[in-house]
């Protein structure tokens, strides 16, 4: 963090966790809020699958739209959102978010309580290894955070909302 002060954080104090179709990039971190949030930029190409059906059993998780659209689905029911939006995802309830279109989007999410931006750090660094990501490793990140993922989501996200899945 820059030494000027702790009442401001500048962009030379962002930390990117993740790059890639969804990136993270750390804005805020939870000992700056005793704990209580912490604030994460996602920047999402186009046609990008932010993240499958999964559910939180820790976090809420408030996500405004800055740039672009998002489409999103929560608890089987799908939706889009724009500039100025902010999308609600409580924890316990499934959901998944995507950009449905051809330019990029970026969404600024209030994780609460923080913590879960710990969870981006190391998923970035899954997905830095040389090869296909490691199945396993996943799994195991996705249980430290008592994050429960329905992979099986991806194909009919992607088939429903035209998103471009690597594969």
């Amino acid at each position: 963090m820059s030494t000027s002060t702790t009442y401001k954080r500048g962009v030379e104090d962002r930390r990117i966790l993740v790059e890639g179709p969804l990136g993270a990039i750390l804005l805020l971190e939870a000992e700056a809020s005793g704990g209580s949030f912490s604030l994460v930029e996602h920047p999402i190409a186009p046609r990008a699958l932010g993240a499958p059906v999964h559910t939180h059993a820790r976090e809420d998780e408030y996500s405004l739209v800055v740039e672009g659209t998002i489409g999103v689905e929560i608890d089987g029911h799908a939706f889009e959102a724009g500039p100025g939006e902010i999308v609600l995802k409580p924890r316990g309830v499934p959901h998944a978010f995507w950009n449905p279109t051809d330019r990029p989007a970026r969404i600024l999410e209030l994780i609460v309580p923080g913590g879960f931006e710990s969870y981006f750090a190391e998923l970035g660094e899954i997905l830095a290894q040389p090869g296909p990501p490691d199945l396993a490793a996943f799994g195991a990140l996705a249980a430290r955070y008592e994050l429960a993922m329905e992979p099986d989501s991806i194909g009919r996200l992607a088939q429903e909302h035209g998103l471009v899945v690597p594969g």
